[in-house]
């Protein structure tokens, strides 16, 4: 059975790649500030984990090198900077960069990016020995054209060229990292925005589906063929035969598109 560590769990993308690899005969440990009240299978292992604190990261990596022996995959899905989108009534997520609050900066680069580097590195302890492993960051369109503001580019950009890097220096040890791009996914914040009339979702993808792609690409057994790329789970699913929950085949967001 191999062996997953998701961070970022409580909910959202992170909650469901970790029921769907769960769903997939993964052992799946699963971290947040508020795992305990999250809505994830029994199966799954929670770890409280704050990822600011990287005495609290190290320590869940420790617990599952000590239960399991190896980690075989990492999904990094933590990520600051959504929460406080209105303040004093006002909608600050999308203004321009000079009028934006430096909270949205912290959020974002600490709680996100650095969060998901501090990941890596205790994950590659893991994977390096074992000359295995597959680390997934998880980023957006964000990274590649303007979307919401410029600090939302700034980090996604961040991410991938962590992974680029990342992969080029775990190569020779046969670690494969991979920045991986879902499209519209029915998160409970989405979900909100959606029953609002905000949102067209006629095009979306579960939170489960991403972790049903991972699961798959794992399967594939060469990872290290798409180390260093960036992936788009929509079109990652159809090259691999992977459908939603519902059976569904999300359509693949391009640049153009997204």
């Amino acid at each position: 059975m191999p062996v997953a560590l998701v961070t970022g769990a409580s909910r959202g993308v992170g909650r469901g790649t970790a029921i769907g690899l769960a769903s997939a005969g993964f052992r799946v440990f699963a971290t947040g500030r508020g795992i305990e009240a999250a809505d994830l299978p029994a199966s799954v292992v929670r770890i409280r984990c704050d990822h600011l604190n990287d005495g609290e990261t190290a320590n869940a990596f420790a617990q599952v090198g000590a239960n399991e022996g190896r980690l075989d995959l990492l999904v990094n899905s933590v990520w600051g900077g959504y929460e406080r989108m209105t303040e004093n009534g006002e909608f600050t997520w999308g203004l321009p960069f000079w009028q934006q609050p430096t909270h949205r900066w912290t959020s974002m680069m600490d709680a996100g990016v650095r969060a998901s580097f501090v990941a890596a590195a205790e994950a590659a302890k893991l994977m390096v020995p074992a000359r295995s492993g597959l680390i997934v960051n998880i980023s957006v369109w964000a990274a590649k054209k303007y979307i919401g503001n410029s600090i939302y580019g700034i980090s996604k950009a961040a991410m991938d060229k962590m992974s680029a890097d990342m992969a080029h220096e775990l190569r020779s040890h046969n670690v494969a990292v991979v920045s991986l791009y879902p499209g519209m996914v029915r998160t409970e914040a989405v979900m909100a925005a959606a029953a609002g009339g905000w949102l067209d979702i006629s095009n979306s993808e579960s939170p489960e589906f991403i972790g049903r792609v991972i699961a798959a690409l794992v399967a594939q057994r060469d990872p290290m063929r798409r180390s260093g790329e960036v992936v788009v789970a929509a079109q990652l699913a159809i090259e691999l035969g992977v459908l939603d929950i519902d059976g569904r085949q999300p359509h693949p967001l391009t640049l153009e598109t997204a």
